[in-house]
């Protein structure tokens, strides 16, 4: 036991440990709420599109000389309302536009990083390099972060509303095409601030597993907000923790954590079921 506790703390005394352990849960947190809405709206391919779809957007910034996340943004937010305006002004359904995009974009990025000089590596950008985190970056992940959580709490309700039904949330007066595409907007800033945290490859994951552990486990969407953001700290700080031990990356240690509490989901809700049919059972036996 004590030894275990000594591999706890030792990660907490490094300096660079401690940005990467704080930015690892406050990534963590915002994948974790923005996930349950898109599991609710059926939109996880939505951010895989949005992720894949930033590379671009991040090579023009490096040759233009702005910061990496204003391009990532732009760039996702394009691949966002380009998909939105081909879905209603084409007979292509909506997987096969994102498909189309998110592709189109991603190839077109590693075209440019291959033609472009840069000093940054491709390996961070497409599995982060959490450890590696500078100053301006942990601020500006902090910060993204910070607003894109006050956001989402703040127009929860609509926000849910409009993910079950957009029709009930057209017919009361919400503003659905604002919420649809300020959703996609708050799906392209949090992809922004995990960038750093697991790259352009596994924020996807990060975006998916939260919410769907939550939802595996309760009907509840208020209790399934709570399930997943303790389900994404805990792996997330588990995952950044056991990479630094292992010496691995961490981006894919957390999203190894979070496919394993996704495995224990799926047996718990296994058994519940089982528990339930005997049940019923036991009661129609001997009413």
């Amino acid at each position: 036991m004590n030894d275990l506790m000594e591999l706890l703390i030792t990660a907490f005394t490094f300096p660079f440990m401690q940005k990467a352990i704080i930015t690892a849960l406050v990534t963590g947190t915002v994948c974790a709420i923005l996930s349950c809405f898109l599991i609710l709206k059926g939109w996880s391919l939505m951010g895989d599109a949005i992720s894949h779809a930033v590379l671009p957007g991040i090579v023009i910034a490096f040759v233009i000389g702005i910061p990496l996340s204003i391009g990532a943004f732009i760039s996702g937010i394009f691949c966002a309302f380009a998909t939105g305006y081909l879905k209603e002004n084409s007979r292509i359904k909506e997987d096969t536009v994102m498909g189309i995009i998110f592709s189109g974009m991603f190839a077109f990025g590693l075209v440019l990083f291959a033609r472009i000089d840069t000093d940054q590596h491709l390996t961070h950008i497409l599995f982060g390099n959490i450890l590696g985190i500078t100053k301006a970056e942990f601020k500006q992940t902090l910060l993204i972060s910070a607003f894109t959580i006050a956001i989402i709490l703040l127009k929860r309700k609509d926000f849910m509303l409009y993910c079950f039904d957009p029709n009930q949330a057209n017919g009361i007066g919400l503003p659905v095409k604002l919420l649809h595409y300020g959703l996609l907007s708050l799906l392209a800033l949090t992809i922004v601030a995990s960038l750093q945290a697991v790259g352009i490859i596994l924020v996807i994951a990060m975006l998916i597993y939260p919410g769907i552990i939550a939802f595996t486990l309760c009907q509840n969407f208020n209790r399934m907000l709570i399930i997943a953001v303790i389900a994404s700290t805990t792996s997330s700080l588990i995952g950044t923790i056991l990479s630094f031990h292992i010496d691995a990356a961490t981006g894919p240690c957390i999203v190894i954590t979070q496919a394993i509490y996704f495995i224990a989901a799926l047996i718990h809700s296994y058994i519940s079921k089982i528990k339930k049919l005997s049940s019923f059972d036991k009661i129609s036996i001997h009413p």
